[in-house]
């Protein structure tokens, strides 16, 4: 189920930093989408996500910028990058 392992990243003034793991639980433990498709991810670590291929990477970005504003940024825009990461 679990077949892709995503990179998520947080940019920054700094520049990108991997995204927090509770940020990522938060997301993934809460169901307000709507879409079953989020069922099928999973925070592995601070900017690691596993996720089937049943999820759009383009949607999930926008699913979770809209709820890391509204949980920890405090309305303030929040950009990710997620990029697939390719077993070794």
């Amino acid at each position: 189920m679990f077949a892709r392992t995503i990179r998520v990243e947080v940019a920054s003034g700094e520049g990108l930093r991997s995204c927090p793991l509770e940020w990522l639980d938060s997301f993934c433990m809460r169901s307000f989408t709507g879409r079953g498709a989020f069922d099928e991810t999973l925070p592995v670590a601070d900017g690691l996500l596993q996720a089937s291929f049943q999820v759009d990477l383009d949607a999930l970005r926008a699913e979770l910028e809209d709820w890391f504003r509204r949980k920890f940024a405090a309305g303030r825009l929040v950009e990710l990058t997620l990029t697939e990461v390719k077993p070794p």
